[in-house]
């Protein structure tokens, strides 16, 4: 069979092709770093996992410091530095009051570096308490050095109502025993974020001491300007930095960014220090007081051409009734249709009647029924008169009670001299779960707070940008790293991309027929073939004999040669899709033939020359045929 020259690949299969390379590309993106490529799944990077080790902690320097990665793989070693609360809550029922939430120190979901791991609560909807004791049992004293709280959370699973805030418990009974440390046991600082639907915050309370009755009181500091709420929905860990100064200032940073800073004297509510005077309780408005600003002008009087009795509109005097206006034909009548329900009791029911439908009547003409005038608005309406507002000349201005000195005023310029802390708690109740907190500090140099950060956050940072150059990353980012919205999603890309793999596949067995078609006809033109008179001629002998049978070899080949044109033509139709070692073997058993019957064009031409016998004209054409195909088989 001759081989025909055609491309190794077809058009559907190169399409089909581009396409699963698509899809392929697009379930397996890499990030590409200069020549480099790394696999987008959220893996630490080789690099960033090198390069972090567990912070060391230096009591000297830190009043508290957990980062938890010597506590993973042993139940009981998360004991060895914090302890659970075992209390109940005194205003919850008692299926609720219980702190039974599950804590677990484990890796992030998405593991970021390689042996880091965190705090998680792996319990919803439950009230769960965990606390531990500052390091080497020695308190935070605010003195003359400034108090920094630094730690990390990753709300893995998003956040709709709960918080995620720590508490500092103060110095005293409540932080002996942290067994039974609940919602009442008396912190000196909360700070961190929460949430709840759309209210979001950054709580950062600390309870003053009043310096003359003793009492506690909470203040609470100023909304920050801008709205925190990519921590509550990224799924990414972000840090949380408090700094408390002797000065009274303060400022909190959110990865690094200050977003809000001010004075514990003037941006908490209420008010560190109350006012000096207060509203005399005791004092009453007297009954002659006048503070009315303005009163009727008791001179002025409603003018004669007033009309108070003018309604506000009349009928319009200029409408006329349409003509073709049926007014003696009801608007509803009785539906005559209607008939009265078997249950019907005109004793407790009443006289049954039928209910009322539009008079088919009105449909076709302009209106039914008593026709009336269209409102408007009557020029000579005035409303009810009233007398114009003149200036009150006695008027004694807005009365208030008498100012008396406040009784329970203090002035403490110093409320950053706050309780000592003694302990760090998490008590908190949260609708989401895999709340991961880690890397607290605790300690009074800004330093050595952005010098842990740099050990452990800022490399997670690094990892995770790095990751979100890839395309697997940005989309699951875009859905939210929720997998039945990817899933979703996938299927909806998928639908043109099936359909126009049906199209195509539809189209293979037309474009096949009509190349094929073609095939046939481009060959039977270039070998026509060879008369049934050709074929039935006598063998002779002697140099006739020898004529003869070029002429037989002549028609045979010729033939042979329209046959193989029309079965390639065939062939090229059908095994358009096969693979092309078939095609290959093919040629190798096409090859003995052809040159077979090369070697005997070759002798024909070479007795037709010596021999004195004219030639046919269509032995020639065969051996040009032959000399076309091996050429076009080169």
């Amino acid at each position: 069979m001759m081989k025909l020259n055609r491309p190794r690949w077809s058009p559907l299969l190169r399409r089909i092709t581009l396409l699963l390379c698509a899809v392929v590309l697009f379930h397996n993106p890499v990030a590409v770093h200069g020549n480099d490529e790394t696999s987008a799944e959220p893996q630490p990077a080789a690099e960033d996992a090198e390069l972090y080790e567990t912070p060391k902690i230096d009591s000297k320097r830190m009043y508290f410091a957990e980062h938890f990665d010597d506590l993973y793989g042993d139940d009981d070693a998360i004991g060895k530095r914090w302890v659970k609360s075992k209390a109940k809550k005194d205003d919850a029922a008692e299926e609720v009051a219980k702190y039974d939430g599950e804590w677990a120190v484990e890796q992030p979901q998405r593991p970021i570096l390689a042996n880091d791991y965190g705090l998680v609560l792996k319990s919803k909807a439950k009230h769960a308490a965990i606390a531990s004791h500052l390091l080497l049992n020695r308190p935070f004293v605010f003195e003359d050095k400034p108090l920094v709280v630094q730690y990390e959370v990753n709300l893995q699973e998003g956040q709709e109502c709960g918080g995620s805030y720590i508490k500092l418990l103060s110095v005293g009974d409540g932080t002996k025993d942290l067994k039974q440390f609940h919602d009442k046991t008396p912190y000196t600082i909360m700070f961190g974020p929460d949430k709840c639907g759309n209210d979001v915050k950054l709580h950062f309370i600390f309870r003053h001491v009043n310096p003359v009755n003793g009492t506690i009181t909470e203040k609470h500091c100023n909304k920050q300007k801008d709205r925190l709420d990519d921590p509550f929905k990224d799924k990414r860990p972000h840090l949380y930095q408090l700094i408390i100064r002797p000065d009274n200032t303060y400022t909190i940073r959110v990865d690094h960014k200050t977003v809000n800073e001010g004075s514990l004297l003037t941006n908490f509510t209420p008010a560190v220090n109350p006012p000096a005077e207060i509203d005399d309780p005791e004092d009453r408005k007297p009954e002659n007081w006048d503070d009315r600003e303005k009163i009727p002008d008791p001179d002025a009087s409603k003018p004669d051409d007033w009309n108070e009795e003018e309604p506000a509109q009349i009928a319009d005097p200029k409408a006329t009734k349409p003509a073709g206006w049926l007014d003696d034909v009801e608007e509803m009548v009785p539906d005559s249709s209607a008939v009265k329900p078997d249950d019907w009791d005109n004793d407790m029911d009443g006289e049954w009647e039928p209910p009322l439908i539009p008079n088919p009547l009105c449909e076709k003409a302009v209106g039914c029924g008593l026709w009336k005038a269209p409102m408007v608005a009557n020029p000579n309406y005035k409303g009810k008169w009233r007398p114009p507002l003149i200036a009150n000349v006695n008027y004694q201005g807005k009365w208030a009670p008498r100012k008396i000195p406040n009784p329970d005023f203090f002035e403490d310029l110093t409320p950053f001299r706050m309780t000592p802390i003694a302990a760090v708690g998490i008590e908190i109740w949260s609708m989401s779960s895999d709340i991961l907190f880690d890397n607290i500090v605790i300690c009074d140099d800004e330093a050595v707070a952005d010098e842990w950060a740099a050990q452990t956050f800022d490399l997670k940072v690094k990892t995770l940008d790095r990751q979100a150059q890839t395309l697997w990353d940005r989309a699951m980012r875009y859905i939210n790293y929720k997998p039945g919205y990817w899933g979703a999603y996938f299927v909806y890309c998928s639908i043109p991309l099936i359909a126009y793999i049906w199209f195509l596949w539809s189209r293979r067995d037309k474009e096949s027929d009509a190349k094929a078609e073609v095939g046939r006809k481009k060959k039977d033109d270039d070998y026509p073939a060879p008369a049934e008179d050709d074929l039935d001629a006598p063998e002779l002998e002697d140099d006739g004999g020898r004529s003869s049978k070029t002429k037989l070899n002549a028609a045979t080949t010729g033939s042979s040669g329209s046959r193989s044109a029309s079965s390639a033509g065939e062939a090229y139709g059908e095994e358009e899709n096969n693979e092309q070692a078939n095609e290959d073997e093919a040629d190798e058993e096409n090859v003995p033939q052809e040159e077979e019957a090369q070697e005997v064009g070759g002798g024909v031409e070479e007795d037709a020359s010596s021999s004195d016998a004219p030639v046919d004209s269509k032995n020639a054409e065969g051996g040009e045929g032959l000399k076309k195909r091996k050429a076009r088989r080169d």
